[in-house]
């Protein structure tokens, strides 16, 4: 099959569907690869350089499989023809009016925006890829158009106090852009509807919050439209926050809606002067109410930067990113020959039209079993319960063990002491003595690696890092019990043997923390 380039027709884009490192990840999925002349010389990718990579210049457009960035201009419509597969940004809510026209041509259209937000799905989720890269840029488009640097410094020349820097929304964008803000040195503040203080505490950030308890968890890692109630205490969260810090950068964005005003006119003059708001929702109506998309407005001092093209300032490593999302659709669709299935739970969400038919919106699946009652159990209830049950496990004389140790795994565990007991009794007339102590050793060995190393919290290993821990535990207490028993000399066979097998399991349980340790490192910043 052949898949297509296109030159990318919307205003100021630089950004190109495949680089050419990504044209030999098609090329090994099976695919012929044409690309349309320049459609990478503003992401700096030549012609030249895409031929090297065995790449063939020349009409997209009657490729198999075409790719695009932005939405396709409606008068390619007209070109398609049955049985192709059109592939790029679509935004299916805004675009409505074109659909019934790309169905009637009986083209396939997969929007990137509209990637499933589930695990399998996180490889080819392009939203994703891009935001991160726009958290960042609009941190460097802030620090370009502030007065000041961001981090604080005592010179000579007198004390220098670091930006103060308020995030609005912590999704991808905005967690880069609090990555970015922190990396330069200013103090950030964060605010989120949805629970993920952590997250923002993780990253180095103080997290705001208003008095008002409502889950702002709108599903798929959207925030939801909140009550009255709450929008009017963020407002005044904002204004307050608006006469404190330095620059604000908003990224809130509601699914199929304009964009939620949180910085108001009222917000913007109370800011001090030389102030900056980057507003990333600019291109659907914008966060701030005296955004204009694509400008940099002036309002008595505070500079209002309302760029909807950050993705591609930035168009050679955001092409690249882009390009490997498409490489892993494609992978995904190509096994073993590609096809659009439409029982996929990937490729289902993504087609907007197939066959002549219009198939967005898709059908709605049921609401996952777990996400409903994390959101409705109230919170007050949890100490509750083991208060009022504690008494009365102690007064019948029959409590329950805590939930951790009734679990099947702890039950087997509990259970193997009887039972290697009654096996012991059983064959102990028929067992030389040695024997029976061996075997004894091996079960208690058994049984307390088993206890000790499972009752670790398992935040603090890996499921496999677990299992073997556990064999190690095992060991351990296995070689110290035969040494225990063995009377004869420190040279004896036995005793070198266990003293091997103590060695090497302290070894790989130590190691075994000692890496889960660094890898626990790796997600902890420092403030």
């Amino acid at each position: 099959m052949r898949i297509g380039v296109l030159a990318e027709q919307w205003p100021g884009e630089r950004r190109v569907a495949a680089t050419p490192d990504t044209v030999g990840r098609l090329q090994k999925l099976g695919f012929t690869v044409v690309v349309e002349s320049g459609c990478g010389e503003k992401a700096s990718f030549t012609d030249a350089a895409y031929v090297a990579a065995g790449a063939e210049v020349g009409d997209p457009l009657q490729a198999d499989i075409v790719l695009g960035v932005r939405p396709f201009p409606f008068s390619l419509a007209a070109t398609a023809r049955r049985g192709q597969v059109w592939i790029a940004h679509f935004w299916p809510a805004q675009r409505e009016n074109e659909l019934a026209e790309w169905a009637r041509s009986g083209a396939t259209v997969l929007a990137m925006d509209q990637v499933p937000r589930i695990t399998r799905a996180q490889k080819l989720d392009a939203l994703s890829s891009q935001a991160n890269l726009i958290g960042y840029r609009a941190v460097v488009e802030a620090a370009g158009q502030f007065g000041r640097f961001f981090p604080g410094q005592v010179t000579a020349a007198g004390k220098v106090t670091p930006a103060k820097v308020l995030v609005i929304g912590a999704g991808v964008a905005g967690l880069a852009a609090i990555g970015a803000a922190r990396g330069m040195g200013a103090i950030v503040r964060a605010f989120d509807t949805r629970p993920i203080a952590e997250q923002i505490q993780s990253m180095g950030a103080e997290f705001l919050e208003v008095k008002i308890q409502e889950a702002g968890d709108g599903g798929g890692g959207y925030a939801k439209v909140m009550s009255p109630e709450f929008i009017a205490a963020e407002m005044a969260l904002f204004l307050e926050q608006a006469k404190e810090v330095d620059i604000i950068i908003t990224t809130a964005l509601i699914p199929g809606k304009r964009a939620p005003i949180l910085v108001t006119e009222e917000a913007v003059r109370a800011m001090k002067p030389g102030s900056v708001v980057v507003d990333l929702a600019a291109e659907m109506g914008g966060n701030c109410a005296l955004t204009v998309a694509g400008e940099v407005v002036d309002v008595d001092g505070v500079k209002i930067v309302g760029f909807t093209d950050l993705a591609s300032r930035m168009a050679e490593q955001s092409s690249q990113l882009y390009g490997v999302n498409l490489c892993h659709l494609l992978d995904d669709m190509t096994k073993p020959d590609f096809r659009v299935d439409m029982d996929d739970e990937v490729v289902r969400p993504m087609t907007v039209c197939h066959e002549g038919a219009v198939t967005w919106p898709p059908p709605v699946r049921p609401p996952s079993a777990t996400a409903a009652p994390v959101v409705a159990q109230p919170k007050p209830e949890a100490p509750k319960a083991p208060v009022a049950r504690a008494p009365k496990r102690k007064k019948s004389g029959h409590g329950h063990a805590p939930a951790a140790s009734t679990t099947p795994r702890s039950t087997l565990s509990l259970m193997m002491l009887p039972a290697a007991g009654l096996t012991l009794l059983v064959l102990s007339p028929f067992l030389p003595p040695a024997f029976l102590s061996h075997l004894m050793v091996f079960v208690l060995a058994v049984f307390i690696g088993f206890q000790v190393v499972w009752n670790v919290t398992p935040a603090l290993h890996t499921p496999l890092m677990s299992v073997t821990n556990a064999i190690s535990g095992i060991i351990l207490v296995g070689g110290m019990g035969a040494m225990a028993a063995e009377k004869g000399s420190m040279t004896s066979p036995t005793m070198i043997v266990a003293a091997l097998a103590i060695l090497l399991a302290m070894i790989n349980v130590g190691g075994g923390f000692m890496v889960t340790r660094r890898m626990l490192g790796m997600f902890r910043k420092e403030s």
